[in-house]
């Protein structure tokens, strides 16, 4: 389970999180949303210890991130997958080379990477791309690429930031059905932070609304979409006022 407990972060005097408190439970999809920075991928950043909350503290799994040593934090992390806005692959390397990368690091042998590649590029189907370059890859395919490096970690949870921007429609439904069926196969527990209120109704279980650095309202698809409060529905419905 991943808790945020009153969570406070500022940037040169400037709030950004200002009491966020919010849990997530085991094998379930949480979508965070809410408008452009108010503080949705910082929030992510807090889960693997990129940031440190100036007061409050994120609880993963019984243990409080920000007190993690360099090796508590080293395996924290081996059992977080993150998925990139802008998938973040390496040039230089192929499609395969890219996955095969977080799993050497892990001392895991030649076979177990080989097949653990050619397993997380079916469940995204790019199956045959193991020897394509990023730049042969079209936006969505690199995002592809991008869930399935995460899947190959085989972790207990993913975080997704952003992503289907700068997707078009049909791209962004395949995204978002590969989502689900990563849930639905590996049984991980997930992260969305979006404000693609589309993909949000298709993957999460529950979402929560971010606003002025405090979860505004949280709940199923059908409490967010049936919703009273005038804030989340403005957002939820794209209205400018």
């Amino acid at each position: 389970m991943i808790e945020f407990q009153d969570v406070h972060k500022a940037f040169e005097d400037q709030p950004v999180l200002r009491g966020l408190s919010l849990e997530i439970r085991d094998a379930e999809t949480v979508v965070i949303i809410g408008y452009s920075g108010t503080g949705k991928s910082v929030a992510l950043k807090h889960i693997v210890g990129l940031l440190h909350p100036d007061a409050g503290d994120v609880i993963v799994d019984g243990r409080a991130v920000s007190t993690l040593d360099r090796d508590g934090l080293t395996a924290l992390r081996e059992g977080i997958g993150y998925v990139f806005q802008f998938a973040a692959l390496f040039d230089s390397l192929t499609v395969a080379e890219n996955l095969a990368l977080g799993l050497r690091r892990r001392g895991l042998g030649d076979d177990e990477i080989e097949e653990r590649v050619r397993e997380a590029l079916a469940l995204v189907d790019l199956s045959g791309t193991e020897g394509r370059m990023p730049a042969e890859l079209s936006g969505g395919m690199r995002k592809r690429v991008g869930i399935a490096r995460a899947i190959a970690l085989r972790p207990r949870y993913i975080l997704y930031d952003e992503p289907t921007t700068g997707l078009d429609p049909v791209t962004s439904a395949v995204i978002d059905r590969l989502m689900v069926r990563t849930r639905e196969h590996t049984g991980v527990t997930g992260v969305v932070v979006t404000h693609d209120m589309r993909s949000a109704y298709t993957v999460g279980d529950r979402i929560a609304m971010l606003y002025e650095g405090r979860i505004r309202q949280v709940g199923s698809v059908e409490e967010i979409q049936q919703t009273e409060d005038p804030v989340v529905r403005q957002f939820i419905e794209g209205r400018p006022e």
